[in-house]
């Protein structure tokens, strides 16, 4: 019998119902006939950072810049250690060596996927050759990671803290988003996130008003005159296409990360009791489920027979960074080791989750799986 397909992620999740205002969206930056920066990327900006809950926003073109243009805005770069960790996608590893500084990798805390504040401590207390100059928590899967310990760690040995949130849009952390805590906040808009744009987009956010014209300087050559570079500088810029879309978008980011925590309550419920292991929340944070990730040894297993029955599940991510061709042996990694990094990679698997995703596709994926255990 044949069944409806059910996607792991849907990069057109929100579009159709928001067709008419994103086709008038995008026109009016076409009959505009600016097409780099301008108003629309202005607005944007101005209105994400303050949804987030600070100053200043810098849009830019897609994540991976983001934390590159935060670091850099940091005066980060050759010969500085940046503390993060291994399991998160290789584009936080890769921002870093962009930005020329070297990535100190920590393990995650057990039972959980973002970084040990006990593993980041230990690193700090000895680190590989190199200036300590900041720690990158990543906020992975909608979750925001222990960010009083990891800050107050930061704080102590007088580091940045650059937030990778590029999959945490609207998560709180004790009544404050994620993206609104330490010096920058970094976001990614791939359409598959909670916020997405139609293709590449990203920014950073912060407070601090210095940093903000560092970064706008840095994203477009260093130039503070037109054609002058005041600084070695990049080119990445949002698209004001992007920033058109995203403008409509983000009108319905709160309404979409409620479903989103709604089906997880979903899966929540109707996993329980089975052998293998759902989400954890942390009791101060709220969580977006930008992914839900369960854990179970029979994760193989388990994934070809839902894709016998078409229902699409994911892997994030299948390697940690420092078990990568690119990075394995070279990658220094902090004292505790990164245990907990590798044995995650082997178990976990990520459910489909986005607003669109119905009850009864959801009871289905329940069903499935329960199938498979019992």
């Amino acid at each position: 019998m044949s069944q409806t397909s059910i996607p792991q992620t849907d990069p057109h999740a929100g579009y159709v119902e928001q067709k008419a205002a994103i086709d008038a969206a995008i026109a009016k930056v076409l009959d505009s006939g600016w097409y780099i920066l301008g108003r629309e990327a202005e607005a944007f900006e101005a209105r994400f950072a303050a949804t987030v809950g600070v100053a200043h926003g810098i849009g830019c073109g897609n994540g991976t810049d983001a934390l590159e243009l935060a670091l850099r805005a940091c005066g980060i770069g050759a010969g500085d250690l940046v503390f993060t960790v291994s399991h998160t996608a290789v584009a936080t590893v890769a921002a870093i060596e962009r930005a020329g500084a070297s990535a100190v990798l920590v393990d995650i805390e057990a039972g959980g996927f973002t970084m040990d504040p006990a593993a980041l401590e230990r690193a700090l207390q000895s680190p590989p050759r190199g200036r300590p100059a900041a720690v990158m928590p990543v906020h992975l899967y909608g979750e925001p990671a222990a960010l009083g310990e990891i800050g107050a760690l930061a704080q102590a040995h007088g580091l940045r803290l650059i937030g990778d949130a590029a999959q945490s849009h609207g998560a709180l952390y004790q009544g404050r988003q994620a993206g609104s805590i330490g010096d920058f906040g970094c976001f990614s808009f791939y359409p598959t996130k909670n916020l997405g744009a139609l293709g590449d987009a990203g920014a950073i956010v912060t407070d601090n008003a210095e940093l903000a014209v560092a970064a706008r300087e840095i994203r477009e050559y260093g130039w503070r005159d037109r054609y002058v570079s005041a600084v070695p500088g990049i080119n990445t810029r949002l698209d004001p296409i992007q920033a058109a879309v995203l403008n409509v978008k983000l009108d319905a980011l709160a309404q979409g990360n409620a479903r989103r925590q709604a089906i997880a309550a979903r899966y929540d419920a109707g996993l329980a009791g089975l052998p293998l292991t759902l989400p954890t929340r942390r009791g101060d944070a709220s969580h977006v489920f930008h992914q839900y990730v369960i854990r179970t040894a029979k994760r193989d297993r388990l994934r070809e027979h839902l894709r016998q029955t078409a229902i699409g599940t994911g892997i994030h991510y299948p390697l940690p960074v420092h078990l990568h061709p690119a990075y394995r042996g070279r990658v220094p990694v902090g004292p505790t080791g990164l245990c907990h990094s590798e044995k995650v990679a082997r178990d976990i698997l990520s459910l489909p989750m986005y607003p669109q995703l119905s009850d009864a596709a959801t009871d289905r994926v329940i069903t499935e799986i329960r199938r498979f255990f019992l």
